[in-house]
C-alpha cells in the first residue's frame, strides 16, 4: 500500500486518464478526490462524477470523495480544495488532468473555444496548484503532476492548431515556473504525456472516431507510469517532462501490448512527440 493513508486530488477525473489514474492510486491505498463537471449522464460521454467515484471505490481500500466543480470558477476550486482538506486532514498530490481540445488553425478557431482552453487548460492548472501549495507544503512527499507535454517549438504544432497549443504549452510552462519556485519546498512538480494517442472520449469525438481509437492505447498506461512518477521523492524528482513509455521502460517494463486498443493496428504518435 505505497499510497496508503495519502491524499490524492484529481481534475477531470469523470472518465478516462483521470479515472484511470484515480483506480490505479486507489488500489494502493490512497484517498482520491475526484474533481469533475459531469454530473447527469450524457449519451457522447462516458458516466459522472459520481458513477467514476463508485469504480474508484470499488478498486481498493482508500476513501473516495466525488466533487462538482469546474476549475475556470474560482469558487469551485476553493470549495473543493477546502472540502478535500475538511474530509481528508490534507493534500498530498495534485494531478492536473482537466484539459479542453480543439485542433482548429486560427481562421476557424472561436473565441469561445480559444476561451474554454485557456480557461481550463492554463488558468485552471494555475490556480488549482496555487490553491493546493499550502497543503502540499505539510506532505512528506508531496507532487504536482500535470498531463501537458514537453515543449517543442517545431512551427508544425503553431501552424496547424495555435490555440490549442499555446493552452498545452502554457500547462507545461506552469511546470517549469512551479519546479523552480516551489524546490524549496520540497514539492515536486513534473508533466507526464503519451507517447500514443491515448483511448479517450475527446479522440472518439473529437479527433478521428473508431479510427482512431482502434490505433490507440487504454488510459492504463498513463495511469501505470503517473503510479511510478508520484511515489519518486520530490526533492529529487521535479521539473520533468515524462513520456509515458520511457517512464515504464526504466522500471524494466517493455512489454506494452496490453494497452493496445486493437493490436492488430498499427499506433498513431501523439502530438508534440
Amino acid at each position: 500500500m505505497i499510497f496508503e493513508n495519502k491524499t490524492i486530488l484529481i481534475t477531470g477525473g469523470s472518465r478516462g486518464i483521470g479515472k484511470s489514474i484515480a483506480i490505479r492510486l486507489a488500489r494502493e491505498g490512497a484517498n482520491i478526490a475526484l474533481l469533475g463537471k459531469t454530473v447527469e449522464l450524457n449519451p457522447k460521454l462516458e458516466g459522472t462524477i459520481y458513477t467514476a467515484a463508485e469504480e474508484v471505490a470499488k478498486a481498493g481500500p482508500g476513501k473516495v470523495l466525488p466533487l462538482q466543480a469546474d476549475i475556470r470558477f474560482e469558487g469551485d476550486i476553493t470549495r473543493a480544495v477546502e472540502t478535500t482538506v475538511n474530509t481528508f486532514g490534507g493534500i498530498d498530490v495534485l494531478v492536473n488532468n482537466a484539459s479542453a481540445i480543439n485542433l482548429t488553425p486560427i481562421e476557424q478557431t472561436e473565441v469561445k473555444r480559444f476561451d474554454l482552453m485557456n480557461n481550463i487548460n492554463v488558468r485552471g492548472t494555475f490556480f488549482m496548484s496555487k490553491a493546493c501549495i499550502p497543503f502540499l507544503k505539510n506532505s512528506a512527499n508531496p507532487h504536482i503532476l500535470n498531463l501537458s507535454p514537453p515543449i517543442n517549438l517545431d512551427v508544425n504544432w503553431f501552424g496547424n492548431h495555435l490555440a490549442y497549443t499555446m493552452s498545452k504549452y502554457g500547462m507545461s510552462m506552469i511546470v517549469l515556473g512551479l519546479a523552480e519556485e516551489l524546490k524549496k519546498f520540497r514539492i515536486a512538480a513534473n508533466a507526464l504525456w503519451p507517447k500514443t494517442i491515448i483511448a479517450t472520449a475527446a479522440v472518439k469525438n473529437l479527433l478521428g472516431g473508431d479510427f482512431l481509437m482502434q490505433r490507440s492505447r487504454t488510459v492504463d498506461i498513463v495511469a501505470d507510469a503517473a503510479f511510478y512518477i508520484l511515489q519518486k521523492p520530490s526533492f529529487e524528482c521535479t521539473g520533468n517532462f515524462f513520456i509515458d513509455e520511457e517512464v515504464l521502460q526504466k522500471e524494466g517494463i517493455t512489454d506494452f501490448v496490453k494497452y493496445a486498443v486493437n493490436p492488430e493496428h498499427k499506433l498513431m504518435g501523439d502530438l508534440f512527440i
